[in-house]
């Protein structure tokens, strides 16, 4: 395996282009094994502004999108900002609940990174709650959030069995501290080193399990 691929989901009015500034100081943080792609909305050729609008209206279209690009490009994690954050913790309940809906199995997101991100009461998205999700998930807040509040971020962080958190003092934004982005460099390349390992052994010819 030679990369490591991030699907990375922008804000509402933001793009590709804003996000990778936004998140420049992470981005140049991260191994070289670990690369994001950035991608906008398909909503925004059309004039619109992010993957759903109010009541979560178009939020099937950017579900169905986000599914077929997968199917193009294989990603191993996915990390979002905003409602790109809220947009990942669907994403990744759809794929957990794969079996059940015959939606998301291509998905493939080993683990999430979700910054002022927030959720879902919808009952739209009810099914997808029903149990804790177990990807591996880190959930960035900022104590002067007042678009997200903190509270809204930690009910996302409360739809997955075992979350980590990191606070940083500021508002709305990806923080660029060397402490906050250190700690998500840290949670990124310790799974993508597991995902290496675990591609390692899948491909020795006893199945990585030696001799025994």
């Amino acid at each position: 395996m030679d990369a490591i691929n991030v699907l990375a989901l922008h804000g509402y009015h933001g793009s590709a282009r804003i996000l990778r500034q936004q998140i420049q100081p992470l981005d140049a943080a991260l191994p070289s094994s670990i690369n994001l792609t950035y991608v906008d909305a398909p909503s925004l050729p059309r004039g619109d502004f992010g993957w759903w609008h109010e009541g979560f209206s178009g939020w099937e279209r950017t579900r169905d999108w986000v599914i077929d690009l997968a199917g193009q490009q294989h990603f191993h994690g996915v990390i979002g900002f905003s409602q790109g954050a809220a947009l990942a913790g669907l994403l990744t309940a759809v794929q957990e609940r794969a079996s059940d809906t015959a939606r998301g199995d291509g998905l493939g997101f080993r683990f999430a990174v979700m910054i002022g991100g927030f959720t879902s009461d919808a009952p739209q998205h009810a099914d997808l709650f029903t149990r804790p999700l177990t990807t591996p998930s880190l959930h960035v807040t900022g104590s002067k959030d007042s678009i997200v509040p903190m509270r809204d971020s930690l009910r996302l962080a409360g739809r997955f069995a075992d979350p980590v958190l990191v606070q940083h003092g500021g508002g709305h934004v990806i923080p660029d501290e060397p402490e906050v982005v250190g700690r998500i460099v840290d949670f990124a390349a310790r799974h993508a080193a597991a995902l290496h390992t675990a591609v390692l052994a899948e491909s020795a010819p006893d199945g990585g399990r030696g001799d025994a």
